[in-house]
């Protein structure tokens, strides 16, 4: 007669691996945090550039290029990069009087701070009801409205975004939307591939739940569609591949 194991040592492997599981997400979350963080905050004049919007609010491309002897289009990519993280808010400053010219934008701190704490662990129960919920819709009409409810987002991400930043070359808008992406738990990059360009995406934040549903991929296939119409102000062809449907890598190649 085989052995059974007592009752005690099978809710202690369960609790064991459960523990196991939940620390391989919340280091997983953590790699994105930092991954987010660097690609925004890794340049030291950068950071100190953040510093001194927070501390000068409304501060202007002229400003920031004098206060660190910088030409106003270097200034200018690097609050353009805060502002599509997250961190900065541009808004728009008409000159006051009878000059009448292109209005000039200022730069605000946002409520979103830097952290490296380890963001909030996934809830499986929520992840594992919204895979049951997807389940029961028509697969194409499911993937239609994820792939809508993504690309409207974008747009509105990218109208958050400075003035600069919009009306660009695809190639230009792709690294503005690599980076947004990125703030958001991608940790995207932008790429040549041959004659063709692409985003490609290290990290899925919707973790367990796009390999239960690949669906969810629709997604960020929506947001960069958004995002690249409203930056560049064309439409754009995409094709997507996707690790939770079987593909070497998460890409969207333009």
């Amino acid at each position: 007669m085989k052995d059974v194991p007592a009752k005690g040592a099978s809710i202690s492997n369960i609790e064991e691996a459960a523990t196991s599981h939940s620390r391989r997400a919340e280091d997983d979350s953590f790699s994105t945090t930092v991954e987010a963080v660097t690609a925004v905050f890794g340049d030291r004049t950068r950071r100190e550039i953040y510093i001194f919007v927070r501390d000068n609010d409304e501060a202007t491309v002229a400003v920031v290029a004098e206060q660190f002897s910088l030409h106003p289009n270097v200034a200018r990519h690097h609050l353009d990069k805060l502002a599509a993280a997250g961190y900065l808010e541009a808004s728009l400053v008409r000159a006051k009087g009878p000059r009448v010219g292109r209005p000039s934008k200022s730069y605000s701190a946002s409520t979103k701070q830097p952290t490296m704490e380890v963001p909030p662990r996934r809830d499986d129960l929520l992840v594992t009801l919204l895979a049951k919920t997807i389940a029961l819709i028509d697969p194409k009409e499911a993937e239609r409205v994820a792939e809508e409810v993504g690309e409207q987002y974008g747009r509105n991400l990218a109208k958050g975004l400075s003035p600069e930043c919009r009306q660009r070359s695809i190639r230009a808008s792709l690294s503005v939307v690599a980076d947004a992406l990125t703030a958001h738990g991608f940790a995207a990059h932008a790429e040549a591939r041959g004659a063709s360009l692409a985003i490609i995406s290290d990290h899925c934040p919707f973790g367990n739940a796009a390999s239960q549903s690949p669906v969810i991929c629709a997604v960020d296939r929506g947001i960069i569609k958004g995002m690249l119409a409203s930056l560049s102000g064309q439409s754009v062809d995409i094709m997507t591949s996707s690790k939770a449907r079987g593909d070497r890598a998460c890409a969207v190649v333009v």
